[in-house]
């Protein structure tokens, strides 16, 4: 039976790729969630008025790739000092956020994070937030699987640091 996992780090065009091609992974949707508003646009929480945050939905084989492997994926993915955005990305809708969808990812999400906390890997604290999961409006068609629409685009938007800050601190 598939589950599903919610991650925010940022722009979720950079979220799909490190989930996408891996075993036990059905799909990885890029959308909108957190917020106050129903079915956002791209651009109303470009503004920054709906409270919504990017992320990713990932519906997953829980017998081939557990939580606890897409959630330490997660973390090497972002930044977890930021949380105010993720490397040039930079405003609410860019924030850190595990959102869990019942008590078992509540707990796997939040021993991970105290995991990463006690490992001393960053000098800055562990501000990535845990949150109840709310719903999840997939993005506009053009935002979805943007890593192979627009592969330059793409690349422009990992020179903003995420490449370098994962090199640097997980590699």
């Amino acid at each position: 039976m598939e589950e599903t996992a919610i991650f925010a780090g940022g722009c979720f065009w950079c979220m799909v790729k490190p989930f996408d091609t891996l075993p036990g992974i059905d799909k990885v949707v890029s959308g909108y969630t957190g917020g106050h508003t129903v079915n956002p646009t791209y651009e109303e929480v470009s503004s920054h008025t709906t409270g919504h945050t990017e992320a990713v939905q990932i519906t997953f084989d829980p017998s081939i790739i557990s939580y606890k492997d897409l959630v330490q994926i997660y973390w090497q993915q972002t930044d977890p000092t930021d949380a105010m955005g993720q490397f040039q990305d930079r405003g609410d809708n860019y924030r850190p956020v595990i959102f869990v969808k019942d008590e078992e990812q509540k707990k796997i999400a939040t021993a991970s994070r105290q995991e990463l906390i006690d490992s001393k890997r960053f000098d800055e604290p562990i501000v990535t937030k845990i949150e109840d999961a709310k719903p999840f409006y997939p993005a506009e068609e053009e935002h979805q699987e943007f890593y192979r629409k627009d592969p330059l685009r793409f690349q422009m938007e990992e020179a903003g640091g995420r490449e370098r800050f994962i090199n640097k601190n997980w590699k």
